[in-house]
């Protein structure tokens, strides 16, 4: 009889993007995310749109104006997201650090989102 596959140890939530979701907790609008391995899985939506989410590398992702963008990676904030390292996204940031910016990015994404 084969070897029954263990279950991958489940991955705990990471604290800093904890204290960013539980923000947006009381907005009606937005869905934490919901766990798992699958695009988005780490995501805070608004209406269903992603806004802000970990990268399966559990770097901070926001989704912002082109020109916001422009600005952070002139400034050496953060670098276009590019999940599949091809193109990179131009209305998408990535911080490996400075979880400092990740609330005030996340306010910023959810604004771009839908006001």
């Amino acid at each position: 009889m084969p070897a029954k596959k263990k279950p991958a140890p489940s991955k705990a939530p990471d604290p800093r993007f904890t204290r960013v979701v539980k923000v947006f907790a009381k907005d009606p609008h937005v869905t934490p995310p919901k766990g798992g391995a699958s695009f988005g899985a780490n995501a805070l939506k608004y209406r269903g749109r992603i806004f802000a989410m970990l990268s399966s590398k559990g770097h901070f992702v926001a989704k912002l104006t082109q020109a916001r963008v422009d600005e952070l990676v002139a400034a050496r904030k953060g670098r276009r997201f590019n999940p599949t390292g091809k193109r990179p996204m131009k209305e998408w940031i990535e911080l490996k650090g400075n979880d400092a910016l990740w609330l005030k990015l996340a306010r910023e994404a959810r604004e771009c989102a839908g006001g």
